[in-house]
């Protein structure tokens, strides 16, 4: 394990050990959501991948504002539609030294008030860590077995193992399922 990958895992533990997550009502917290956090895997076959979905996030939430957030580096202008969708591209200045998003990035996206973050980066990541623990208030969607509590509040778990399109879809899918359930 490198130096930067040693600071980055201690920099994740300690917000773990400081975040204090919310009580999350279902599925009132997914029918309404005013803003939405889609975090981008950083491989180009995924990346390819959720672009095919992005019409089933876009109607999903719609009327809700979704952001785009790339991994840092990745320039994904060029990939993903601009209709519709923010994108953010987070450049190396927005990260610390560690690969872990600056606090001024952090501040920058809690300005944007996001109500559900949904992790779409199939692999770890120390950046997409540091976002996630980030947004107690927020429902945190990510796939089952994958990072777990406190990183997610919501993890959707899927029969496929390697498909990446049938694990989006199925998580797609069970938000879907969530939204247009009656609340009791």
């Amino acid at each position: 394990m490198s130096v930067k990958n040693f600071v980055a895992s201690f920099k994740i533990r300690q917000l773990r050990n400081k975040m204090e997550p919310q009580d999350i009502i279902f599925p009132n917290a997914v029918q309404n959501p005013k803003h939405i956090l889609v975090c981008l895997p950083g491989g180009l076959r995924e990346l390819t991948l959720v672009k095919q979905f992005l019409p089933t996030i876009s109607d999903l939430f719609k009327p809700a504002d979704i952001v785009l957030l790339s991994m840092p580096g990745i320039k994904v202008t060029d990939i993903f539609p601009r209709k519709g969708f923010q994108i953010l591209s987070p450049s190396t200045e927005h990260l610390s030294w560690s690969g872990l998003a600056k606090k001024s990035y952090i501040d920058h996206l809690k300005d944007l008030k996001f109500d559900v973050v949904l992790d779409l980066n199939l692999q770890t990541s120390s950046f997409t860590s540091s976002i996630l623990l980030n947004f107690p208030e927020a429902l945190r969607i990510g796939r089952g077995n994958h990072r777990g509590n406190p990183f997610y509040n919501l993890e959707i778990k899927t029969k496929y193992l390697r498909d990446e399109r049938n694990i989006y879809r199925t998580i797609l899918d069970m938000i879907s399922i969530m939204k247009n359930q009656q609340v009791a």
